[in-house]
């Protein structure tokens, strides 16, 4: 069976890649598959033996958690038209999506995330870690103008900037 593979992480362009991802397995009649990344606390390889077993398995459970609340949020009472299947997957989001999508007849989208250049100095790209080990096609998915309305506001209250009641109205 053919899959459409999308990587979500609750983010606008996360949600933008999810309902392409449902466009693109319904013209293909292939399955939707969601997949979130996790990772213990305290991030990659040094927490392997860090966690008990307890914490890894609440760990899974609340990433499981939210891969069902990002579904209904993003598809609510009416399914996606094809058969949805959500993956919850210990392992870094680039890993955790190329493994995936390992055949040659399955697609991988992702959002192409954020474009400020220090932001890609902090977090490695997902999207560009894929383009460049997936064993099958990518498509990237922009983030939705609404992004950049976020990114704004968060700037501001970063600095603390005022707020201009102009920008307010259309």
């Amino acid at each position: 069976m053919r899959r459409v593979v999308v990587g979500v992480s609750g983010t606008p362009g996360s949600l933008a890649a999810l309902h392409r991802a449902a466009a693109e397995a319904r013209v293909r009649d292939a399955q939707l598959w969601a997949v979130m990344a996790w990772q213990a606390p305290g991030g990659g390889l040094g927490s392997r033996g860090s966690c008990a077993a307890p914490v890894l398995a609440q760990c899974r459970g609340a990433a499981v958690e939210r891969l069902r609340r990002l579904l209904d949020l993003a598809f609510g009472a009416e399914p996606p038209g094809v058969a949805l299947a959500g993956v919850s997957v210990r392992a870094t989001p680039g890993a955790a999506l190329v493994d995936a999508a390992r055949g040659c007849d399955d697609l991988l989208v992702v959002g192409a995330g954020s474009r400020a250049r220090l932001r890609r100095l902090v977090r490695p790209s997902v999207a560009r870690y894929c383009l460049a080990h997936a064993a099958c096609p990518v498509l990237t998915v922009p983030p939705p103008p609404l992004q950049a309305d976020l990114d704004a506001v968060h700037r501001r209250n970063l600095w603390h900037l005022p707020l201009d009641a102009r920008e307010l109205a259309p």
